[in-house]
């Protein structure tokens, strides 16, 4: 091995190193700052290749209007892996769980009665 090539080895690994102290682990992902691990839900939500959700459908109030419209997302999708009724459940507790605490009371409970509205709808 040339001289040159350890150079750059070094140089290399030397740029990804942190500035985290002993004994602490290092990032999982050293190539996103601190706020975009914080916000990658939400680009998720924004630019999810699954579904193209309708803009505002978990801020609605009428749980039967999400579910039919996560059904005509779903079954439009040709991007999604699993099946139609697969892909809504999932992007709902997706949505659902990142939330988490700041999701409103009322409104964790709208999305909550969209789960058997979804099943009703899909014929599960």
């Amino acid at each position: 091995m040339t001289v040159f090539t350890q150079l750059k080895r070094s140089l290399s690994k030397n740029r990804y190193r942190s500035s985290v102290g002993r004994g602490q682990k290092e990032p999982h992902n050293k190539t996103m700052t601190n706020q975009q691990q914080k916000k990658w839900s939400q680009v998720v939500t924004k630019h999810s290749q699954a579904l193209d959700l309708e803009p505002g459908i978990f801020t609605w109030r009428d749980p039967h209007k999400i579910a039919l419209s996560l059904k005509r997302s779903a079954e439009r999708s040709s991007r999604r892996k699993g099946t139609a009724y697969q892909s809504a459940t999932s992007m709902l507790n997706f949505y659902i769980n990142r939330a988490g605490r700041k999701l409103p009371v009322d409104q964790k409970k709208i999305l909550e009665e969209v789960k058997p509205i979804l099943r009703q709808v899909f014929d599960k």
